[in-house]
């Protein structure tokens, strides 16, 4: 019986470039993230000025073929972070033990940002096929959306919790690679809190225009 096995030194490039393109394709979902948080924005100013927005990058193709590419950016990065992730139920029980242990504010990031990622993937997939499935979009439609069925309380959960994620993960980028150094690491925490905190309040000002939003 012949046992192959991959050498330490290639294992250990083929790990290093998979961490690269997690790192990359996260920092490229964490500037969509903002950006669509920005743009669905418009409707707090205007619905003309979101339809204008909207009507835009539907004439250009963007949201044609940005939005099955920011889905496939989406799940390539679920998938790449999935390496890390222990699905067994032992090795679950062993990191909360060792969160439990070590009192460290990192591991339980870490750790909500696992959980979150799980019901992110559901919920934001429903999301992006209910979106890209019933083009154009257009404020009065997005507002008939979510004053109709269960959809206000979807967005009240997926709201902050993209944004704890996105958050998270952007202050774990920064550690990890060393954009962020030990001397100024609950420096640049703080400023992570205030943008995760600006957005979600954002998103929820844009949930409740959408709410109160006449259709007629």
């Amino acid at each position: 019986m012949s046992i192959s096995y991959v050498p330490v030194g290639k294992s250990g490039k083929w790990d290093g470039a998979m961490d690269w393109l997690q790192m990359l394709s996260g920092f490229s979902l964490i500037l969509f993230v903002w950006c669509h948080a920005i743009l669905e924005s418009s409707v707090v100013i205007s619905p003309d000025v979101m339809d204008a927005i909207g009507h835009f990058l539907e004439s250009t193709g963007m949201v044609q073929v940005g939005g099955p590419l920011i889905f496939l950016v989406f799940l390539s990065h679920f998938v790449l972070g999935a390496r890390k992730i222990p699905f067994r139920f032992d090795g679950q029980k062993t990191i909360w033990q060792h969160a439990k242990m070590l009192h460290h504010l990192d591991t339980w990031m870490w750790i909500v940002q696992i959980v979150s990622a799980m019901i992110i993937l559901i919920m934001a997939s429903i999301h992006m096929w209910v979106a890209l499935s019933d083009l154009p979009i257009t404020a009065a439609k997005s507002a008939a959306r979510i004053q109709g069925g269960y959809w206000a309380v979807f967005f009240l959960i997926l709201i902050p919790l993209v944004h704890l994620h996105v958050g998270i993960g952007f202050y774990r980028i920064g550690v990890k690679w060393g954009f962020v150094k030990d001397c100024n690491r609950a420096k640049f925490k703080k400023v992570v809190d205030v943008i995760v905190t600006a957005f979600v309040v954002l998103g929820l000002i844009t949930l409740a225009r959408y709410y109160f939003m006449s259709v007629n």
